[in-house]
């Protein structure tokens, strides 16, 4: 299909002000919420009593968030168009007992969260992010975004075969970033920490703290035509959800079904959790609605048969130098447009039905799309799409942008392709 949508460069500019303002999952719905409350959508506590009243309104619960717009009109088995996609990126997470060290070092203990590429934390300027847990129960993020931490990988002189035989990197032993010199002194970080914020440190009862790296997006290339940057599995999504939405209620009373944007935190381990999308945070926020409109247990089963659900999520780009690990008949390239993730196995939903209902978007859309499947001797990745499938009944499409680098501190996409997958979210969420 021939591209119709001219490039707006400005969605992008945004899009790299989003990553760079959302180095944690809680600074990613804190983001999100601001730009839906420039739209006139509302929070709502889940601890509440919710109304059935026509607008936006969004949840926030940890690193998730789920925002609906209700048209006017809607009556209680009105079926939803969600856009799904989640919030955390695989990093180095901070221990319970953080203050580490060894040989007159200060360093800073770490977890390994998701599967990410180790070598790529090495020598790199890393930032503090996340949030803290305050004595009255309530929660301050957390941005020290300068050069405070770093892991340094061992010289080529005391690795003589680290060119010939590759890099071996033990999580435990190689991982832990130095902060300073001198003494471990129990306390030290969150003492920090507490500085940064304003707050005595014995205030601070629990921490959720991660590194990221301080280096801003940009664009690359002779022609600017790529952009580099953090976190773009899965912000990427989320950012074009949320401009999706905005975009979807704009269209108001004219709509006939209720856009749904769904970011989950802890897909990157499972999504078992009560903000992941094995949890029941959408399926209890979509019922809410429904008998907040004097819906029935009736009524639910009807809007659910009739929701879809695209489930956006970052895909392998064909890589020039590593060709061979992908599928022959399948190369996506950036700029081509957003793809569309099939698995006959299931670790994709996606099935000929919900081909259809995708490529309906794109050509509503005027926008070109792309097929992805992974060479039969690779394993395939996995999204929330099988889960929400299972999990709600849902009938569910996974799709998303290529990327090169997927799983680094620092990941690579086409510069028109974060546009091209707003717009195409856009025309799915109206249809």
């Amino acid at each position: 299909m021939t591209n119709s949508v001219r490039f707006d460069r400005g969605h992008t500019d945004d899009l790299m002000s989003f990553l760079a303002a959302s180095p944690s999952p809680y600074h990613a719905v804190a983001n999100a919420a601001e730009r839906l409350e420039k739209a006139g959508f509302r929070q709502v506590a889940e601890t509440d009593a919710w109304d059935g009243r026509s607008g936006g309104a969004y949840v926030l619960r940890g690193g998730a968030i789920i925002a609906w717009y209700v048209p006017e009109g809607a009556d209680a088995a009105t079926p939803y168009r969600i856009v799904g996609a989640h919030t955390d990126s695989p990093n180095l997470r901070v221990k319970p007992i953080p203050d580490t060290g060894s040989r007159g070092w200060r360093q800073i203990a770490v977890e390994i969260y998701g599967g990410t590429l180790l070598n790529t934390w090495l020598d790199r300027d890393l930032g503090l992010s996340g949030r803290v847990t305050l004595r009255d129960g309530s929660n301050r993020l957390v941005t020290v975004d300068r050069p405070l931490l770093r892991v340094p990988q061992l010289a080529v002189h005391l690795d003589r075969s680290v060119n010939a035989e590759g890099l071996k990197l033990d999580k435990q032993r190689h991982m832990t970033p130095i902060w300073g010199l001198g003494e471990v002194a129990e306390g030290d970080l969150i003492a920090f920490v507490a500085e940064e914020i304003g707050v005595p440190a014995d205030d601070i009862k629990g921490w959720d703290l991660m590194v990221h790296s301080v280096e801003p997006p940009a664009y690359l290339g002779r022609d600017r035509e790529l952009v580099a940057g953090p976190r773009m599995d899965n912000l990427l999504s989320v950012h074009a959800g949320t401009a999706a939405l905005t975009t979807a209620a704009a269209a108001g009373d004219r709509l006939t079904n209720i856009p749904v944007l769904a970011a989950f935190d802890h897909e990157e381990n499972g999504s078992q959790s009560d903000t992941g999308a094995d949890g029941p945070l959408l399926g209890t926020v979509l019922e809410r609605s429904v008998f907040a409109r004097g819906g029935s247990y009736e009524d639910r089963a009807r809007a659910f048969a009739g929701t879809v659900c695209l489930s956006s999520d970052t895909g392998h780009a064909v890589h020039p130098n590593y060709s061979d690990r992908h599928e022959p008949g399948h190369h996506p390239m950036p700029n081509g447009g957003p793809i569309l993730k099939v698995n006959v196995n299931q670790r994709y939903a996606t099935d000929g039905s919900g081909r259809a209902v995708f490529a309906a978007a794109c050509e509503r859309a005027g926008v070109p799309w792309q097929s992805f499947v992974s060479h039969n001797a690779m394993p395939c990745g996995t999204t929330i799409g099988p889960i929400t499938a299972a999990r709600h009944g849902i009938q569910t499409v996974d799709i998303g942008v290529a990327i090169l680098s997927m799983h680094s501190a620092r990941e690579l996409c086409g510069a028109q392709d974060p546009y091209l997958l707003a717009n195409a979210l856009a025309a799915f969420l109206e249809s």
